[in-house]
């Protein structure tokens, strides 16, 4: 018996399958296990859950049984909900934010003189303080203005690195196992944000 973390639509509604969930209640797959596509998927990290679908709740699952794991995710035969909790927009909003704010340094150090990621960590802070409209739609706006930012930015380290490769080789394997530790760094400690929201709420 395993436990694992799987996200859910509203009224536990799954992107696949027409499954009627329940809290305590076993759901076995029958048929050949597949990732991605046949078997009950759940992950060890609630961040890789929720990279594979919109989060509207959140559930500790347990699985058994027959099944296949990869880095992010893994799919089971046999699996049932222990725990469930609503994750809101809200809860969503903060947690870009929080991972934002653990990024934004590192941007800037690149491209000192672009504020447009800073200018959406201020405008998504404003909507959650006060979530109308107008700070909804400014909200996107700058959103939308700092993807393009760091997408230009990626490009740009994308060919600093390629140039590094280019005259070091081992420069370049440090280099990505600097970024590779990094990363999970930042993603662990977006799990550990998740994980305290989700205590808050008793899951």
């Amino acid at each position: 018996m395993k436990t694992l973390y799987k996200v859910f639509k509203k009224d536990l509604e799954s992107n696949h399958g027409n499954i009627k969930w329940e809290v305590g209640k076993w759901q076995k797959h029958k048929g050949k296990l597949e990732m991605c596509y046949s078997g009950f998927h759940a992950s060890e990290n609630v961040v890789d859950a929720m990279s594979y679908t919109s989060a509207e709740e959140i559930a500790l699952v347990e699985v058994k049984g027959k099944h296949l794991v990869q880095d992010d995710k893994q799919v089971w035969e046999s699996m049932r909900i222990v725990k469930v909790s609503d994750w809101k927009k809200e809860d969503s909003v903060s947690l870009a934010i929080f991972a934002a704010e653990l990024c934004i340094k590192n941007f800037e150090k690149e491209c000192p003189d672009d504020k447009r990621p800073r200018n959406a960590i201020k405008a998504a802070k404003k909507w959650l303080k006060n979530p109308t409209e107008k700070n909804q739609s400014a909200a996107w706006s700058a959103w939308s203005a700092a993807w393009s930012a760091a997408e230009s930015a990626a490009r740009s380290a994308a060919w600093s690195a390629a140039r590094s490769a280019a005259r070091s080789a081992a420069g370049s394997a440090a280099e990505s196992a600097a970024w590779s530790a990094a990363r999970k760094t930042v993603k662990q400690q977006c799990r550990d944000f998740v994980i305290n929201r989700l205590k808050e709420e008793g899951l």
